[in-house]
């Protein structure tokens, strides 16, 4: 035993230098490890000894990440200014890429929404931009998650928050939506009194080829006014009427 006296200070300090040396991988992590200053290779989960002094090990969070995109002020294809913010969902799928050829992913990828969101609303109207929300979105997100591949970056989705419209802006488009629902009331008042006008044309033609229905239509008309006490209805006749009448008295008289 006191042969190996003089090493136990040295496997003491082996014993420290291994625990010290032990590094723990989370499941939502990946370790990169680089030997002499080089990339080695990506390490799983789980415990991993890492030599201090010639090896050093870099963790990288592989869960999805939601990032909220600062308001942008752009301005579309018809040159009307507006504020816009998102919110883009991405992960890492290849840690190694992510700490080797970018060298803060977090602030590319964030810088690179904004460009991306500014340029693709460039390029719309404003009521593509209100009306095809989705589709826009969805083209943002195809633009960044193709630039961000080299990265070892993953876009999942890119939502489009909120659009903000000036004042003024807001006022035009009140008087514009107030201008097309007048349109469309003048538009089926006209349509009304144009179907109303066929069904009176046809109603007369039918009356004037039917002997009596005229009459009847008068009758059912004088009916429909006495049904209330309160009402005064003065019934004109025409002259011709009258003198019948008085040439029918006076043949009844000469017959006496």
């Amino acid at each position: 035993m006191e042969e190996f006296m003089p090493f136990v200070p040295l496997l003491v300090i082996f014993l420290i230098i291994v625990i010290k040396s032990i590094r723990q991988i989370n499941q939502y992590e990946r370790g990169i490890l680089f030997k002499r200053g080089k990339y080695s290779k990506v390490l799983e989960p789980g415990w991993h000894i890492i030599w201090p002094i010639f090896e050093s090990c870099k963790k990288i969070d592989i869960r999805t990440r939601a990032v909220d995109v600062p308001e942008q002020v752009a301005i579309t294809s018809d040159n009307v200014s507006i504020k816009i913010n998102a919110v883009i969902y991405y992960k890492v799928f290849d840690a190694g890429k992510a700490l080797c050829e970018v060298e803060n992913f977090q602030y590319a990828v964030g810088q690179l929404a904004q460009t991306t969101m500014r340029n693709v609303v460039g390029t719309v109207t404003l009521d593509q931009l209100l009306t095809d929300r989705e589709k826009i979105s969805s083209n943002i997100c195809q633009i960044i998650d193709k630039a961000t591949d080299p990265w070892g970056v993953k876009v999942e989705n890119v939502e489009l928050k909120d659009i903000s419209l000036s004042q003024e802006m807001q006022r035009v488009m009140a008087k514009v939506a107030e201008a097309e629902r007048e349109k469309n009331a003048v538009i089926t008042k006209a349509e009304g009194e144009v179907e109303a006008a066929k069904n009176l044309a046809e109603a007369a033609n039918m009356m004037g080829n039917t002997p009596g229905a005229l009459h009847l239509r008068t009758l059912a008309t004088i009916n429909d006014l006495s049904s209330d006490q309160s009402n005064t209805v003065v019934f004109a006749l025409p002259v011709e009427v009258l003198r019948a009448l008085e040439g029918l008295g006076n043949k009844n008289k000469k017959d006496k």
